[in-house]
Formats: structure tokens, C-alpha cells, sequence
């Protein structure tokens, strides 16, 4: 074990890409987003690419910043049928009221439809 407490062969490369394509995604630069954190442009470098592990605090942060569901990398084996996407939109749906998710709701309805009627 390091002296973070993980153990020394997890590869933490993919999360850290997962946070590199969330940030990107989001377009928030990494001096904007090292701003924020209080941390060095190198270090958010090294955890988006290089796999170096941030500290627990920082790793809590940054998957909360960004909607991050990290179980299928610190738990592999247990990795079930949902795919990213699908576990990042449960997330970001638990954060909406009754009004919104209806809005949803009808949205999802609506391109169902449009995509049974393509494939008609």
C-alpha cells in the first residue's frame, strides 16, 4: 500500500481519463478547474493522465464535481449491465424534482418513439 492506503497495483489511469473527458466535456479548462481545487496545474496532469492518485478528499470532489460513478473501476467484478453513460445519468437524476424528471420523462418517450417509427 502507498501512502494514500491503495493498494499499489490499481491502476488508476482510467478514472483519471474519466475526469479528463468529464472536465473537457463540461469545457472547463484545467486552470479554471486547478483554481477551484487549490492545486497545481501538474498535479491535476497527473491524475487525469499519468494515474497518479489524488488524495481521497480531492478524488471525492472531483467525482462529485463531475458526476462520476467510480464503483466498475474500484470494483470490477461487479460491474452489472449499466454502462457509464447510464450510471452518470442515474446521478444527475437524482438530483432533479418531480417537474423536471416529467420533462424527462416525456423526452425519453418522445425519441423511443421517433426511433420505432425509423426503424418501422
Amino acid at each position: 500500500m502507498n501512502e494514500n492506503g491503495i493498494t499499489e497495483n490499481f491502476d488508476f489511469t482510467p478514472i483519471g481519463l474519466e475526469i479528463k473527458k468529464a472536465r473537457e466535456s463540461r469545457k472547463i479548462t484545467r486552470e479554471k478547474l486547478v483554481e477551484k481545487l487549490n492545486i497545481s496545474t501538474r498535479h491535476l496532469q497527473a491524475i487525469e493522465i499519468e494515474g497518479r492518485y489524488p488524495s481521497f478528499g480531492l478524488l471525492v470532489r472531483l467525482v462529485t464535481m463531475f458526476d462520476i460513478p467510480i464503483d466498475q473501476y474500484i470494483f470490477p467484478e461487479n460491474t452489472g449491465s449499466k454502462s457509464v453513460e447510464r450510471k452518470r445519468l442515474d446521478l444527475l437524476l437524482d438530483k432533479l424534482d418531480e417537474q423536471d424528471l416529467s420533462i424527462i420523462e416525456a423526452t425519453a418517450t418522445g425519441l423511443f418513439q421517433a426511433r420505432k417509427r425509423r426503424e418501422e
